[in-house]
């Protein structure tokens, strides 16, 4: 089945070059039913991988633009009133649907957030009487981006907390820019193909399950988790006046996931500690509260999170 997913990664290939870590990330994501969150300047192909992502499933696919005016009803659907009929009729909005892009997010006011962000935690939406629950999958991406400092709402941490995974998109290499910008000039941009099935996705997920992870590699993640909430017992003191809060407790439902996605997607039924180290990164970022002193001398939760994972002891 692991060639399924390499199929998968290839079909994503034809449109968006490099930008594996984020491929990778949507793919456990995917896969383990969580969502993700992914801050990068614009033009780094988010909305693309997402789209090509969704074809190459045979997915459906839409994009919200967030900004300052948006209302709940807007990505939440509402009830119309049809003066033809003399009554209510239910509009759905572009929450239903199985991949979901919300174009920078934190450009659109609380209200409009936690509306999205109890879809995604509950997977259901209710319009007047009706609760209409979505059809799976059901995959967030979120977008944010870094440079806007105008009309901004930051998302809360509590609402961080919802997403499995942030990812942090980096500029391509030059490499890739060339290639980039060679393809685009020429339009020599191939067709992305549906290679995987609703079924196969489920079976994908069901193979997943049944990874193997040794009990000392449990006990090393929640050794990992622990160690943000609590660094003086592992002689990391040094970063403990950075934190404020440490990780949440749902990180160590989602690492214990998201490291057997890993390990699927290299090839193994069985997970190791690099696994874990491979996607730590991108399980915690975003579930630490720093102290204003981090925020003064610019330590970032990265550097934190390596701090513990230089310092655990591995099994």
């Amino acid at each position: 089945m692991i060639s399924k997913i390499q199929k998968v990664k290839a079909e994503v290939a034809k449109v968006v070059v490099g930008q594996e870590k984020m491929i990778d990330s949507l793919l456990i994501a995917l896969l383990c039913e969580g969502h993700i969150l992914i801050e990068g300047v614009p033009g780094l192909a988010k909305t693309t991988t997402v789209n090509a992502l969704s074809k190459a499933l045979g997915l459906n696919f839409k994009r919200a633009q967030f900004t300052p005016d948006l209302l709940p009803s807007d990505i939440l659907g509402a009830e119309i009133y049809d003066p033809q009929n003399n009554q209510f009729k239910i509009k759905k909005g572009p929450v239903f649907t199985n991949l979901l892009l919300a174009d920078e997010i934190n450009r659109a006011p609380a209200k409009v957030q936690s509306a999205l962000l109890e879809v995604m935690q509950e997977k259901q939406v209710t319009l007047g009487d009706t609760t209409f629950k979505l059809d799976p999958p059901f995959f967030v991406m979120a977008t944010q981006n870094p440079v806007e400092q105008e009309g901004v709402y930051q998302l809360p941490e509590a609402q961080l907390d919802r997403f499995m995974l942030k990812i942090l998109v980096d500029y391509n290499t030059k490499n890739e820019e060339l290639e980039i910008a060679r393809r685009i000039s020429s339009g020599n941009f191939e067709e992305v193909n549906a290679v995987l099935s609703a079924d196969e996705l489920d079976e994908l997920k069901a193979n997943i399950a049944s990874i193997h992870v040794d009990a000392e590699v449990e006990e090393y993640m929640i050794e990992l988790v622990n160690a943000t909430r609590n660094p003086k017992e592992y002689g990391l003191e040094e970063i403990a006046e950075f934190i404020q809060f440490g990780a949440s407790p749902r990180v160590s439902i989602d690492m214990f996931k998201a490291v057997k996605a890993m390990a699927f997607m290299r090839g193994k039924d069985f997970v190791t500690p690099i696994d874990v180290a491979y996607i730590a990164k991108e399980l915690m970022r975003h579930r630490i509260v720093l102290t204003y002193e981090a925020e003064a001398e610019g330590i970032t939760t990265d550097e934190i999170i390596q701090k513990v994972l230089e310092t655990v002891a591995i099994p």
